[in-house]
C-alpha cells in the first residue's frame, strides 16, 4: 500500500480513538458527576456543555473519521476488493456513519437543540423537572448507542490494519 494510504488509515485509527475515547470517558466520569446534581444545576451544565463541545478540536476528530473511513474503505476496495481488510473498514465505516453521527445528529442534537431554547431563569421548579426528564434518559439511551457504535468502528479498524500486518 502506497504511504499516503498508511497515513490515512493511521490517523482514521487516532481519530476513531479519540471520539471513541471522548464518548466513553463522558459516559463514566461526566455522566456519573451529573446525574447526582439537582434538577436546575443539571440542565445549566448540560446547557454548557453542549455548546463547549462545539468547537474545532471536536469537529475535526468527528467529522474527520466520518471521512477518512470511506477514504480508506475505497483505496483498500480498489486495491484488494474482497480482502477481510475491506469488509473490516466497510463495516467500520457504515457502523460509523450511521451509528455514531447519524445518531448523534438525528438524535442527540435535536434535543441538545429543544435544551438549549429553554429558559431555566424563567422556569418553575415543576417545568426543571419535566424538561430533565425528557432531556435525560432519551439522550443517555443515543449516547450510550453512540458509544458502543464508536467502540466497534474502532476494533473493526484497527483489525482491518492488524490482518494486513
Amino acid at each position: 500500500m502506497p504511504v499516503i494510504y498508511k497515513l490515512a488509515i493511521l490517523s482514521t485509527c487516532f481519530l476513531t480513538a479519540l471520539i471513541t475515547g471522548l464518548f466513553y470517558s463522558y459516559s463514566c466520569s461526566v455522566n456519573t458527576g451529573l446525574n447526582r446534581l439537582g434538577d436546575t444545576e443539571y440542565l445549566r451544565a448540560m446547557q454548557s456543555i453542549n455548546r463547549a463541545i462545539l468547537n474545532p478540536v471536536f469537529f475535526a476528530s468527528f467529522i474527520g473519521t466520518l471521512i477518512l473511513l470511506p477514504v480508506c474503505t475505497w483505496t483498500i476496495y480498489k486495491n484488494e476488493a474482497a480482502s477481510m481488510s475491506f469488509y473490516f473498514l466497510l463495516t467500520a465505516a457504515l457502523i460509523y456513519g450511521i451509528g455514531v453521527f447519524g445518531v448523534t445528529v438525528f438524535g442527540n442534537v435535536p434535543l441538545n437543540e429543544i435544551l438549549d431554547k429553554f429558559d431555566i431563569g424563567s422556569s418553575t421548579t415543576q417545568e426543571m423537572k419535566s424538561q430533565r426528564l425528557a432531556f435525560e434518559s432519551p439522550w443517555n439511551k443515543l449516547h450510550f448507542v453512540r458509544t458502543i457504535a464508536c467502540l466497534f468502528s474502532l476494533l473493526l479498524t484497527l483489525a482491518s490494519v492488524v490482518i494486513r500486518l
